[in-house]
C-alpha cells in the first residue's frame, strides 16, 4: 500500500530555489577566492567592475543614439515637409530629372506628380506611407482609368525596383500615360 506514487515523499525543487543555491554557490566560491587569492580576487573584481561600467555606458549611448533624433522634432517636420510639394513641382522636377538622363528617379517624381493630382481631383487620397500600388486599390476610377493606373505602377515598379533600365523612350511612354489619365474623363464622381 504505501509503494502507490501519492505516499512517494520526495521533495520538489522549483526553479527559484535552484537559483539560490546556485547564487549560494557563487558567494561561496567568492568568499574563497579572496580567502585564497587576495591580490588576484582585488584584480578580478576591479576588472569586473569596469566592464560592468562599460556595458552601462555603451546602453546609455544606444539610447542616446535612439532617442537623439526625436529631440529634433522641429527640424525633422520641416524637413519632411519640404519634400512634399504640389503636383506641378514634382512635375517640374521629374522634367530636370529626364534632361540629366536620370530617367528611373524621373519616374518616381512623375508618379508622385500624379497621384497629387489625383489627390486633387479627389479621385484617391495621397499619403506619404502609401505605396504606388495601394493606390490603385483605392482609386475611384473608371475600369479603363484603373487599368491604366495599374499599367503606370506597374512600370514604375519595373524600373524603380526590379532594376530594369528606363530610357527616354520609356520616359515619355509613362508622361504620355500619366497625362491621358489626368485629362481623361475616367475620375469616377464621388
Amino acid at each position: 500500500m504505501f509503494a502507490r506514487p501519492e505516499f512517494q515523499w520526495v521533495e520538489r525543487r522549483p526553479l527559484l530555489s535552484w537559483l539560490a543555491r546556485q547564487w549560494q554557490n557563487l558567494v561561496d566560491w567568492l568568499n574563497r577566492m579572496a580567502g585564497q587569492h587576495p591580490l588576484g580576487f582585488d584584480i578580478g573584481m576591479t576588472l569586473v567592475v569596469v566592464a560592468l561600467v562599460a556595458l552601462l555606458v555603451h546602453m546609455g549611448y544606444v539610447m542616446w543614439r535612439i532617442v537623439r533624433p526625436g529631440v529634433r522634432t522641429g527640424e525633422a517636420k520641416a524637413a519632411g515637409a519640404a519634400l512634399i510639394m504640389d503636383a506641378a513641382a514634382h512635375l517640374a522636377t521629374a522634367d530636370e530629372l529626364a534632361r540629366a538622363g536620370r530617367y528611373a528617379e524621373a519616374l518616381g517624381q512623375r508618379f508622385l506628380a500624379l497621384v497629387l493630382e489625383l489627390d486633387r481631383r479627389k479621385a484617391l487620397r495621397f499619403h506619404a506611407s502609401k505605396t504606388p500600388a495601394e493606390y490603385v486599390g483605392e482609386a475611384r476610377l473608371t475600369d479603363r482609368g484603373r487599368a491604366s493606373l495599374a499599367g503606370l505602377v506597374a512600370q514604375l515598379y519595373r524600373h524603380l525596383f526590379a532594376a530594369v533600365p528606363c530610357d527616354a523612350d520609356g520616359y515619355a511612354t509613362f508622361g504620355a500615360g500619366a497625362t491621358e489619365l489626368v485629362r481623361g474623363q475616367y475620375v469616377v464622381p464621388a
